[in-house]
């Protein structure tokens, strides 16, 4: 039995390797922290946000689709239609801030809400 990977799996499949080890270099690094000494009220909380920005922030820049200007996108296939007078409208309008690789924070109305996270 012999499988076969495409240019997709193997994407991904970086993909993931990275954020494993990004998780796997956060965890060391809070555990040095950690054992370093006794933390007070003051520091558990600039602990905290210090570590939501940089537990948050890989994830708020992450391009979401992996797929992204590549030939082989299924997002890049569209439908639209035109009614009258009226304004066309189609679905890469929706799909086109993901098909041109960008991340959370920039798209159109969650990349504002994304804003109030730290990192």
């Amino acid at each position: 039995m012999s499988f076969r990977t495409t240019s997709a799996s193997r994407a991904l499949l970086r993909t993931a390797l990275a954020l494993s080890a990004a998780g796997a270099a956060l965890a060391a690094g809070a555990g040095a922290a950690q054992a370093s000494q006794l933390p007070g009220a003051d520091d558990v909380v600039g602990g905290t946000i210090q570590g939501l920005e940089s537990g948050v922030a890989p994830v708020k820049h992450l391009q979401l689709d992996p797929l992204a200007r590549t030939t082989v996108d299924p997002l890049t296939n569209g439908v639209g239609t035109q009614i009258a007078d009226f304004k066309p409208v189609g679905t890469q309008t929706v799909t086109g801030p993901l098909t041109d690789g960008d991340s959370l924070s920039q798209l159109p109305l969650v990349g504002e809400v994304t804003n109030l996270l730290p990192g």
